[in-house]
């Protein structure tokens, strides 16, 4: 006769057993890496930091997840705190965890893991610096931007998050959370030419977008007067598809 498998422990016993101090113990915060499209640029939402480490230097925005505080939640405050956006406005916003970043040595101070976000701002305010930030401001980034050397792994963390929403505009509708709720093709053209550092032919794009089904949706009334030559351009608002079939790869060769 077999004997009987022993009973799995409590997890009241499980939890007596645990010794918390035989690890040790480490900070989460979360850095966000937020873009926009100003001037037909890509920026970037950068911070100087006020306090050591890195006094003086730019940072990505971002700071420590509160005890009773999950990393979205605090990736959204941090948000709310550096755009000066209402948290209303930050709840609809397109926000996205990019990836974990636990290199011991990323942080001077102590062993830090952050859990680092990629944001998109439409229409986005003048930033105000908050927490250790002395200061605040929307960046150019790209091959024909300014970007200083940023703060502990931030380089990493921006080029990361630049290259995912590069990559997820081929294939989603991601491109329509850079525009305001009601577009043109030409402003939806934009979003794909500052992100991929390309020029597009307008009538072929055009063309792809409007033949994509759900992309795109046609808004009733008067068309925007753009203030160039030729007929005002058609309004359009973002279709009920996340995904594009067939995708839209960004072409070779014709960098802006």
């Amino acid at each position: 006769m077999n004997p009987s498998p022993p009973a799995p422990a409590s997890s009241s016993s499980a939890t007596e057993d645990y010794d918390p101090h035989a690890f040790a113990p480490f900070a989460v915060t979360v850095d966000l890496a937020v873009f926009t499209v100003r001037a037909e640029r890509l920026h970037v939402l950068l911070v100087e930091r006020g306090q050591e480490p890195y006094e003086g230097a730019w940072a990505l925005p971002g700071g420590f997840v509160l005890p009773r505080e999950s990393a979205e939640l605090a990736a959204r405050r941090e948000l709310a705190e550096e755009t000066g956006l209402s948290e209303h406005t930050v709840a609809g916003l397109h926000l996205e965890q990019l990836r974990t970043y636990s290199e011991p040595d990323r942080d001077p101070r102590m062993r830090v893991v952050s859990v680092a976000f990629a944001a998109l701002v439409p229409d986005a305010p003048e930033p105000r610096g908050g927490g250790d930030a002395a200061r605040a401001r929307w960046m150019p980034y790209g091959t024909q931007g300014f970007r200083p050397p940023l703060a502990f792994d931030h380089d990493r963390i921006l080029a990361d998050a630049h290259e995912r929403v590069g990559a997820k505009l081929e294939y989603t509708c991601l491109a329509t959370a850079f525009c305001p709720p009601e577009f043109t093709i030409g402003e939806l053209r934009q979003v794909y030419e500052t992100v991929w550092g390309v020029e597009l032919d307008r009538p072929n794009f055009r063309r792809k977008v409007l033949a994509t089904p759900g992309f795109v949706q046609a808004v009733e009334g008067a068309p925007r007067l753009t203030g160039g030559r030729g007929k005002p351009a058609a309004l359009y608002r973002a279709g009920e598809a996340t995904a594009l079939h067939p995708p839209l790869l960004r072409p070779e060769g014709r960098s802006t």
